[in-house]
């Protein structure tokens, strides 16, 4: 049984919260929020909520902006890095409408509910799980500057092989060799745990976390498996979390796909399956790997669609930076067995039924969540729909390493785009699975599309310190 106004007003008096904040997500997956003093919150908040100018957010028209922010109150927490005690709540998005208000298509939250409403009415399932992996660096020092007499970047991290005569104090990681090393060359170990015991007492079960390959701070927190719209909204907050713990550390977190050269990009790979009335509907054991055909008809859409969904999950031109061989990130179409140079692999350890699944290893944590995890939904059911065989397709399994194959061999084989403006041009032409039962409105795509085709074209015109290197005594 979700919260009622009642309890949130418990809340408020019962921990003498002096301001509740709604949190709203634009168009890039950041959070953007208004405070209201608590003494004026009431029950009418909840019914009539608060208006806001959506032409700001990347949504709607300047000339019919206005919309009206209505809080859930099953997402009501308290703000653990505001000084004045804060209660924090996140919802959707309404277009002001007579005699009722209607939800705004192009929010992302309800964009999420309605793949999952979409889902539901196809019968093919009722639940989706999710689980993302959420890498990120932690850096002591960083900044950049980008103007017309200067164009550069850096950051430092204590312990990184760089600083091994400077600053290591003989506990420096060597490049490339981070992943799970202990104390004390795991100096970040308590703000991760404070950043977990966070998630946990705003509801996120938490999985694990640890220091990952890149030696230059980069680690990894993973929640457990949990509804993708719930995870949708736990996403936003565990970014939330990280970002803002770290700052209480003296540190900077970032999820940018690549900030340091020669070392590994930061992914959000994503496992997912599929429930039906409490069942596993991903689960078979005579199916390859355990898993059914339903299964493999969800990733047969996938991989159809990866191009494409690609502009989602990965909507950044620095993402393209971390989908290139040798660090583990994906650069071939295909699926496999505990593959990680595969798309998307399958996890040998998921042995029980109501674990069976696999994880798609593109995503980056660039991307808005809710769009990236409503896409992936309705790119597999696609496949289910239309029983996109995989195997019959040419996408594997591939139970080899697919970055050292003979070139003749890797030229058989298709790769995901290599940049964002080959996945844009893919999302324009390809994007009906998305559209179906009006969950993606196209306004929406087109707008993001268009966003997103500008932010290439203003990157690109800019000169690269790397060029210097290359042209400047040409």
């Amino acid at each position: 049984m979700g919260k009622t106004v009642q309890d949130i007003m418990n809340l408020i008096k019962e921990n003498d919260i002096k301001m509740v904040d709604f949190k709203m997500v634009d168009i890039n997956g950041q959070f953007r929020h208004v405070t209201i003093p608590a003494q004026n919150f009431s029950e009418k908040t909840m019914q009539d909520g608060i208006g806001f100018d959506a032409s700001n957010y990347g949504y709607a028209v300047v000339e019919k902006s206005d919309m009206v922010f209505i809080p859930d109150p099953d997402t009501a927490c308290i703000d653990p890095f505001c000084a004045i005690p804060t209660l924090s709540m996140t919802g959707n998005a309404m277009i002001i409408d007579n005699p009722e208000n209607k939800p705004l298509a192009q929010y992302p939250r309800n964009i999420v509910l309605a793949a999952e409403q979409y889902m539901k009415d196809s019968g093919i399932a009722d639940t989706m799980l999710i689980l993302p992996e959420f890498e990120f660096y932690l850096f002591d020092q960083v900044g950049w500057k980008v103007s017309a007499d200067e164009i550069s970047m850096g950051l430092d991290v204590n312990q990184a092989y760089w600083n091994g005569d400077v600053d290591g104090k003989g506990c420096v990681v060597p490049k490339q060799k981070a992943y799970h090393v202990a104390k004390p060359y795991d100096a970040s170990y308590e703000c991760r745990s404070e950043m977990c015991m966070l998630m946990e007492e705003m509801g996120i079960p938490i999985k694990y976390h640890h220091p990952e390959v890149g030696a230059a701070g980069q680690f990894e927190i993973e929640p457990q498996l949990g509804q993708m719209s719930k995870m949708a909204d736990a996403s936003m907050m565990i970014k939330y979390i990280i970002h803002n713990t770290a700052m209480k550390y003296g540190k900077t977190a970032t999820f940018m796909p690549k900030p340091v050269y020669g070392e590994a990009g930061n992914g959000m790979h994503v496992h997912m399956l599929l429930l039906k009335d409490g069942e596993p509907i991903f689960s078979d054991d005579n199916g390859y790997s355990n898993l059914s055909e339903t299964a493999h008809y969800f990733m047969g859409g996938l991989l159809k669609h990866i191009a494409s969904l690609c502009a989602i999950t990965n909507p950044s031109t620095n993402s393209f930076k971390r989908l290139v061989p040798g660090f583990e990130a994906p650069v071939t179409v295909g699926y496999a067995t505990s593959n990680r140079s595969a798309v998307i692999r399958i996890p040998a350890y998921a042995k029980t039924p109501n674990l069976r699944r696999f994880e798609i290893r593109n995503p980056d944590a660039t991307c808005n969540p809710y769009f990236c995890y409503a896409a992936i939904l309705m790119a597999g059911l696609d496949g289910i729909k239309n029983k996109i065989d995989p195997h019959a397709n040419g996408w594997g399994p591939y139970d080899v390493n697919l970055y050292n194959l003979p070139e003749e061999e890797k030229a058989k084989l298709k790769s995901l785009p290599t940049s964002l403006e080959e996945a844009l041009n893919a999302l324009e032409a390809d994007h009906d699975y998305l559209t179906a039962g009006g969950v993606f409105p196209e306004v929406l795509l087109k707008n993001f599309i268009a966003s997103k085709r500008e932010e290439c074209r203003q990157l690109a015109s800019i000169p690269h310190p790397a060029e210097f290197e290359r042209y400047y005594n040409l």
